[in-house]
């Protein structure tokens, strides 16, 4: 994992392990989904206030970075 993404972990004991804001139980998906959603940053720390944009910023670049290093999409298929 890109050591600037200090703010996002896996624990297998949190979340079914899957990777979360630290010291919370938001996941990255959550926020992905209401990114996708049409909700923005201000409307997430709304509803969210423990986090910090800081956070959205993280697990923006986390989805980017797994998508990069896990997923190849050939086209066509």
């Amino acid at each position: 994992m890109p050591e600037k993404l200090d703010r996002i972990t896996v624990d297998p004991s949190v979340c079914l392990g899957q990777p979360t804001i630290c010291n919370t139980r938001i996941t990255v998906s959550v926020i992905l989904k209401m990114l996708a959603g049409g909700k923005s940053v201000e409307e997430i720390l709304e509803a969210y206030p423990e986090l910090e944009a800081e956070d959205v910023r993280q697990a923006v670049k986390y989805a980017a970075w797994v998508v990069a290093e896990e997923y190849h999409i050939v086209p066509g298929t």
